[in-house]
């Protein structure tokens, strides 16, 4: 094996784990697989073997492609050992590793998704206008009719039948690109509003809710059109320089702003987002605009828990919380959503058993590794079915997908129903959902 990569594995992170075992039962991969190996002390340990040479990096790839990136793990420890950063430091290897074996056309396909695809507004809006068609047109009745996804693999036939109903491209078009509160409200903060790359494309209406909703509770809002895709994903597979990129592009463009908070609506794009100062170690001047940037990265429920929402709607139903692992281990947004939820009039809100658990959505996870995404899911639904709940709040795109795919799989589609918490909120706020 080529000492090339070696000097990169994140060797000295490794060593701060003292193999206590605290994070075992935290793991969600641990928990459905059972295995030592699929355990963040089992893979810090890999880590370390590869860095030492005792581990080629091709046995070290199938533990580290299985794990979540849930970092329920960094909330567990008691030794503050920084899975994340070890975590980001064997992909980035790993896929280094991985380009020289990858076929050209693979390898061609990831770079147009990686950089011609996420971080172009303008390609993502061409793909939702393509979903709003096959949506509108009939085509998707007849698809499902007679089965016709299912010539796909079920990965992607299961998730085709959640997609949410895409904004019509006037709709999208036709969004202000400013928000003001109402005549008689005074206003609170001014904030710049985070679109993200899925978020707008494919959830066009949840961002459009959010930016009326800040509103609605006082908020001046702006949206920028030089903002581009968080970066999440590129991280996840191991794309740092393409990362950096992307998040330069993003403090540049926000920077420009006088505004108290950059606000955005899901948990994977914000903990990315309040990430941004570590991927700058060393270079002084981004590292300190990132920090600014950081700085004024906020949740939406953050934003709007400091606000008077104007609730006149009751919605009768039980509520539990679905947590993204991203907002509760990354972000440490825990008590705002729960605020919100338990201030809708008529909601009756009923904490699910093991609530910090994953999904099993993570970014691109339950399509890669569909199986195991769905034990995951399995677990998780039984754990939502014992709330007797009939609505699920989400905070994260994935999760509100993969929970929507829950309700289906357990046949519970005309009695329980997945929604993100803006639009539980904006419901309750008498808003057009």
């Amino acid at each position: 094996m080529s000492h090339s990569h070696n000097h990169k594995l994140p060797y000295d992170e490794t060593v701060q784990c003292v193999q206590c075992g605290y994070c075992l039962p935290a793991c969600p991969t641990y928990q459905t697989m059972e295995r030592e190996t699929h355990s963040p002390r089992g893979r810090i340990n890999l880590v370390k073997m590869a860095a030492e040479g005792q581990l080629t990096l091709d046995e070290l790839k199938g533990p580290i492609d299985l794990c979540l990136g849930c970092r329920a793990c960094e909330t567990a420890c008691p030794s503050g050992v920084e899975y994340g950063k070890i975590l980001e430091g064997a992909r980035d290897v790993l896929a280094a590793h991985q380009e020289s074996k990858t076929s050209k056309p693979l390898r061609f396909a990831q770079k147009v998704m990686f950089q011609n695809v996420f971080p172009d507004s303008k390609k993502l809006r061409l793909a939702a206008d393509a979903i709003w068609m096959y949506q509108k047109s009939g085509l998707q009745r007849v698809a499902h009719k007679g089965k016709l996804t299912h010539i796909l693999p079920e990965n992607l036939w299961a998730f085709e039948e959640v997609l949410p109903e895409v904004s019509s491209p006037s709709e999208r078009r036709q969004r202000p690109a400013a928000f003001q509160p109402p005549a008689d409200k005074a206003t609170r903060f001014k904030v710049a509003f985070f679109t993200g790359c899925i978020m707008d494309a494919i959830f066009e209406k949840i961002n459009r809710l959010s930016m009326e909703l800040l509103a609605v509770a006082g908020c001046e809002v702006v949206v920028i059109s030089e903002q581009t895709c968080c970066g999440a994903l590129h991280a996840h597979a191991g794309r740092r320089d393409e990362t950096i990129m992307l998040a330069k592009q993003n403090i540049a463009a926000f920077e420009k702003l006088d505004v108290d908070f950059i606000v955005n609506n899901a948990g994977g794009c914000g903990a990315q987002l309040v990430e941004y100062h570590h991927l700058f170690h060393g270079d002084a001047e981004w590292e300190e605009r990132a920090k600014a940037f950081v700085a004024k990265t906020r949740d939406i429920t953050q934003v709007l828990a400091q606000c008077q929402l104007p609730l006149i709607k009751p919605v009768p139903a039980v509520v539990t919380y679905q947590r993204s692992c991203h907002m509760t281990n990354v972000q440490k947004v825990t008590k705002e959503p729960v605020e919100l939820i338990r201030q809708i009039p008529g909601v009756t809100f009923r904490e699910m058993a093991n609530p910090n658990m994953c999904c099993g959505s993570a970014g691109i996870y339950n399509v890669v590794h569909y199986e195991e995404s769905m034990d995951m899911l399995d677990v998780k639904m039984e754990a939502v079915k014992d709330t007797q709940a009939s609505v699920i709040v989400t905070t994260n795109p994935g999760c509100l997908l993969q929970m929507k795919l829950g309700v289906q799989r357990e046949g519970k589609s005309g009695e329980m129903r997945a929604v993100h918490v803006i639009e539980l909120l904006a419901e309750a706020c008498g808003l057009e959902v």
